[in-house]
């Protein structure tokens, strides 16, 4: 097996429809064969008492409390303890463990993982700002007074006006989230095990796999479109007040479909970035591993998205008053219906802050759905045992294994 979680193979396991086998208990040892026979000498009932034990009986102090009696008895003493040769134990993780994993494979590796986001960040932010200063069109003047046919005229061609400016930087954002996330993974799997690794090191094992991770990632965004297409296109295609409420239908149900297959097909880039899967056989295992924990999945994303959001937001406020004031800008021209255009005080001042959010946000994102994706394949399939294995941990041999 590699040293690497996840790369090989799963093979066969219990998700498959296999069952592995289970090691059956001992026979007796005292010749009584697997059905033993009670001796035919027995106490009368009700008279038979346990052997006693040197220092019991009349007069003798009672046992100490817990299990096992005191120091001077052998009991029971409980489960050993988890291994956890990295950032997390090898058993099914909480939510807790998931979440702090992610955040302690950042801290111990901040200069492969932080530092190689901040690079990718930094690039990606300065293309969107040329991209906004030069390429694209200004925005469109919206009148405030138009009314009828005029007023939605004018509100159609902003909309497309704004979906045209958004679709470059969305596109570049893309892109740098799927760099970092690449490296990330491999950070993370390396992590897990205990093991340190330098950026050359994770480059060199997620290169291979960047346009596959990229196909993959445009397929569900087409995905997603045809989804929104097929349930708005036939509301907009009446044009009248029964197709805004088929529209307006047809948009409610297709985010339910989008949301359900954006939860199913979760841990897909993981899958195609620790079992060098295909893009279809990689979302085939994503849906396979989500099926049965669809609302437990859906619970993590949803509270890891609220965290990011909360931290994406609580740093955007302070450069965001920064960049109006270094701008110029009056704070009234916000929210008139004509976006004012900005200068290269605000783009700058802003970029930085998004820079700080890629930074911190598209890594720890990256950390959880790798995690998450090996806390499935440890309920589902004991890769704890494969990652103890990995790690070198003793008692967990191919040899030896444990049982």
């Amino acid at each position: 097996m590699n040293d690497s979680p996840g790369w090989a193979s799963p093979g066969s396991a219990p998700s498959d429809g296999k069952e592995t086998a289970i090691p059956r208990p001992s026979d007796p040892q005292d010749g009584s064969g697997p059905t033993g026979q009670w001796s035919p000498e027995q106490p009368p009932a009700g008279q038979w008492s346990p052997p006693s034990t040197p220092g019991s009986g009349s007069g003798a102090p009672p046992p100490a409390s817990g299990w096992g009696g005191g120091p001077q008895r052998q009991g029971w003493a409980g489960p050993p303890p988890t291994a956890k040769p990295g950032v997390i134990p090898l058993r099914p993780l909480n939510l807790g463990e998931i979440l702090d994993g992610s955040v302690s494979a950042l801290r111990a590796h901040w200069r492969t993982a932080l530092g190689f986001s901040l690079a990718v960040s930094v690039i990606a932010q300065i293309a969107i700002i040329l991209l906004q200063r030069y390429l694209l069109p200004e925005p469109t003047t919206v009148d405030p007074n138009a009314t009828g046919a005029e007023a939605i005229r004018q509100a159609s061609e902003s909309a497309r006006s704004t979906l045209f400016s958004l679709a470059p930087a969305t596109l570049i954002t893309m892109i740098a989230t799927l760099f970092t996330a690449s490296v990330v993974t491999v950070v993370i799997s390396r992590s897990v095990l205990g093991r340190p690794t330098s950026l050359a090191d994770a480059w060199a094992e997620a290169r291979p796999r960047i346009l596959p991770l990229l196909g993959l990632t445009v397929l569900l965004a087409l995905l997603m479109v045809v989804i929104m297409t097929i349930g708005i296109g036939p509301g907009l295609l009446l044009g009248s007040g029964a197709g805004a409420a088929l529209a307006f239908l047809g948009f409610a149900a297709a985010c339910i479909v989008v949301l359900w297959l954006h939860v199913s097909f979760a841990l897909s880039a993981p899958a195609l970035m620790l079992e060098r899967q295909s893009i279809v056989a990689a979302l085939r295992r994503s849906a396979k591993l989500v099926r049965g924990a669809w609302w437990r999945t859906f619970g993590i994303l949803a509270l890891t998205w609220l965290m990011t959001f909360l931290m994406a937001f609580l740093i955007s406020i302070p450069f965001g008053v920064i960049a109006v004031i270094a701008d110029g800008t009056a704070l009234s021209e916000f929210f008139s219906s004509n976006p004012p255009s900005f200068g290269w005080p605000f783009l700058i001042v802003s970029g930085i802050g998004e820079v700080i959010i890629s930074t911190l946000v598209y890594p720890f994102i990256a950390g959880v759905m790798a995690l998450l994706y090996m806390d499935q394949r440890i309920r589902r399939e004991a890769l704890d045992l494969d990652l103890a294995r990995a790690a070198g941990l003793p008692g967990y041999d191919v040899d030896n294994p444990r049982s």
